[in-house]
């Protein structure tokens, strides 16, 4: 089976339950703690392509940050959101779950299935 990478936030429960899910299978990840190690601008554009969404819908409308860019009607350039991610990586949505050319948000956990 080829590697599976998860951009894991070990204080957010959606995150603890996709990786129990995916050890369960008897599968060892490789766990990326993308709030501590930083992704790149590729990476992270590699990312969205995997999962074929904008950078938009990659973002974590909850967050506070989103509310103090006031990410509703500030900022449209993808380039520029994807900078934002990565200078603010809690705006990313998480889990993200990559296998291959394949990926997912695990929300709920059970969408790792997909490409599993």
């Amino acid at each position: 089976m080829n590697d599976i990478i998860i951009y894991h936030n070990p204080r957010c429960s959606k995150s603890k339950a996709t990786l129990e899910l995916i050890t369960s299978m008897g599968i060892t990840p490789i766990v990326k703690l993308y709030l501590e190690e930083q992704i790149s601008y590729d990476e992270l554009s590699n990312i969205l392509d995997k999962l074929n969404i904008t950078p938009r819908e990659l973002l974590r409308k909850n967050e506070s940050l989103y509310k103090k860019y006031d990410l509703d009607n500030n900022i449209s350039d993808d380039s520029e959101i994807i900078k934002l991610m990565i200078k603010n990586p809690i705006l990313i949505e998480r889990p993200i779950v990559i296998m291959d050319k394949r990926a997912v948000i695990g929300r709920p956990p059970e969408n790792v299935l997909q490409i599993i």
